[in-house]
């Protein structure tokens, strides 16, 4: 069982081991260690970074994982350690350092949501750049509810309270009734970690030792997630104010692309909302009369096969806009069929009143002949992938067609 110097000490930056044993894959390696320093990941905590070195060799760990026996995994350089040798461990500590923030952080912000309006935390992740925590909440969560929560979450920072972290073979029964959520089904000793009257929680991550470290708490965004559960994003510390700084910048930047560059942002957007608005709507109106002038004269030259009118058309447009337009096209002219076929795609219509064809048979014909691949349905059919040209294809659907009408 590997020894856990950062449950003895989580401010230890450095230390020496043994190696237990190793894995070796090309570049990659694993190891094992009589003891670590390295946390491995668990919790919603992510497992810590940093190097395995001694003579010869050095290991860029970039993952830690493991219960009772913790592996080491990561880059290689140089020669492989052996059994039984003593290495040199060094954490990339400022990794370390904000996740003991984070995790810190977390514990008071879910106690405080517990004691204002009685949600459990059902789940916790911390990220490189910010950290989530889901909680149950009957009802419409609101930035009223989260900032209230985030104001009192950041007056047990501010009072630099010290944060205890004990350990028990068995926990007294007055402990296990003020705990904020139950004791987890574990076989080794339970670590109990608590911050004065605020938070009382079993937990196996690193802590600071007092609240202050964590420097202040930012919620950055909420949503519901399923019925009940709501998802909280926040950061503390060093990652709250880079976060924050980021999402400035974005902001600022956003506003100065506004034609009307005055606060705040969201009245601009709206402005801009409603002049996209506008736009498209003249842009589908404009659209519509366009349709109108390209169907008159498709139609003109459309070829009427006992009573069908057949239009086929090669297209340059993308296939959307032509599907768009062939499906307005055999909707406003009865007896109309459409065969459209632009750069790799086909697309076969007809008017919904014409009776005894069918645009996926017709399709499928086509593609017997052409190659290529599609489907659809009695009314509406599309293809492509074919083997030959896209004129080839639209002579080949005409020609099938015909047989089709006339047999």
């Amino acid at each position: 069982m590997t020894v856990k110097l950062f449950y003895e000490d989580a401010y230890l930056k450095e230390a020496t081991a043994k190696v237990e044993a190793v894995e070796v894959n090309g570049e990659r390696i694993r190891v094992k260690l009589d003891r670590t320093i390295f946390y491995p990941e668990g919790g919603g905590q992510p497992s810590d970074r940093g190097v395995i070195y001694g003579e010869g060799f050095r290991i860029e760990v970039e993952h830690v994982e493991g219960k009772e026996e913790i592996w080491h995994e990561g880059v290689l350089k140089g020669r492989e350690p052996k059994e039984g040798e003593e290495v040199n461990l060094e954490l990339d500590w400022e990794w370390r350092y904000e996740n003991m923030r984070q995790h810190t952080g977390q514990h008071i912000l879910s106690a405080i949501l517990k004691r204002m309006y009685g949600s459990d935390t059902t789940g916790f992740q911390i990220f490189p750049d910010y950290n989530k925590i889901e909680i149950n909440f009957d009802g419409e969560l609101t930035w009223k509810h989260v900032l209230a929560a985030e104001l009192e979450a950041n007056e047990v920072v501010w009072s630099d309270v010290e944060v205890n972290v004990e350990e028990h073979e068995e926990l007294p029964e007055d402990l296990v009734n003020i705990l904020r959520k139950r004791v987890p089904d574990v076989k080794s000793r339970i670590r109990i970690v608590g911050i004065e009257d605020v938070d009382i929680t079993p937990c196996g991550g690193t802590h600071v030792k007092r609240t202050s470290e964590i420097g202040f708490i930012k919620v950055l965004n909420f949503y519901k997630k399923s019925k009940n559960i709501w998802r909280i994003e926040f950061a503390c510390g060093y990652r709250a104010l880079i976060y924050l700084d980021k999402l400035l910048e974005d902001y600022w930047g956003a506003l100065e692309e506004m034609p009307n560059k005055n606060r705040p942002l969201v009245e601009r957007v709206r402005e801009f909302k409603a002049d996209y608005e506008n736009l498209e709507e003249e842009k589908t109106k404009l659209r519509r009369e366009l349709w109108e002038w390209k169907a008159r004269a498709l139609l003109n030259d459309a070829e009427e096969i006992g009573g069908i009118k057949v239009v086929s058309h090669l297209e340059s447009a993308p296939m959307k806009g032509a599907q768009a337009f062939a499906v307005y096209l055999v909707d406003k002219n009865p007896n109309t069929i459409a065969l459209i076929v632009g750069d790799n795609y086909a697309l076969f219509a007809k008017n919904e009143e014409i009776e005894g064809i069918s645009m996926r048979e017709l399709l499928r014909s086509v593609l017997s002949e052409v190659g290529g691949g599609g489907g659809g349905s009695d009314i509406l059919a599309k293809g492509g992938g074919f083997k030959v040209s896209k004129e080839e294809v639209l002579e080949k659907a005409k020609e099938i067609l015909r047989e089709m009408l006339t047999s």
